[in-house]
């Protein structure tokens, strides 16, 4: 989760603002990205019946996205009825472990990319084709 933290703050005007629980939702210009949402009865331990209480929301770029996301052979990433028609997936905290830091990153940025606005989206990917050199949102 701390992974989770640098890499969703370290993206341009992102603020990070904690529900009642405390549990994290990082957005920008009013819209969410990436959050670590409340149990839910839609997703449950299939052992325990429990809901879980771990699982986080990233926005993805539209459904063919989700699906190759979904796809993912070690089964990291999942949806439940809740999400359907909803450009986005689900991961649970316990298998952040499951993916590098890389890959968490190309997901906070795909996510924020998603959700960002478009000017602010542009400049930023300007800046990462030129090394940093470019515009600044």
């Amino acid at each position: 989760m701390a992974d989770l933290d640098e890499l969703a703050l370290a993206m341009p005007d992102v603020v990070k603002e904690p529900d009642d629980d405390g549990r994290p939702a990082y957005g920008v210009a009013g819209k969410t990205f990436c959050f670590h949402r409340r149990p839910r009865k839609d997703a449950f331990d299939a052992e325990t019946g429990e809901l879980l209480d771990d699982v986080l929301v990233f926005h993805v770029d539209g459904a063919e996205a989700k699906e190759l996301l979904l796809a993912d052979p070690r089964g990291v990433f999942f949806t439940t009825p809740h999400w359907n028609g909803y450009s986005a997936v689900l991961m649970r905290i316990r298998d952040l472990g499951g993916i590098d830091r890389d890959e968490l990153r190309e997901l906070v940025i795909d996510a924020w990319l998603a959700r960002a606005p478009k000017r602010v989206a542009r400049a930023w990917l300007a800046a990462e084709d030129t090394g940093g050199k470019g515009p600044k949102p």
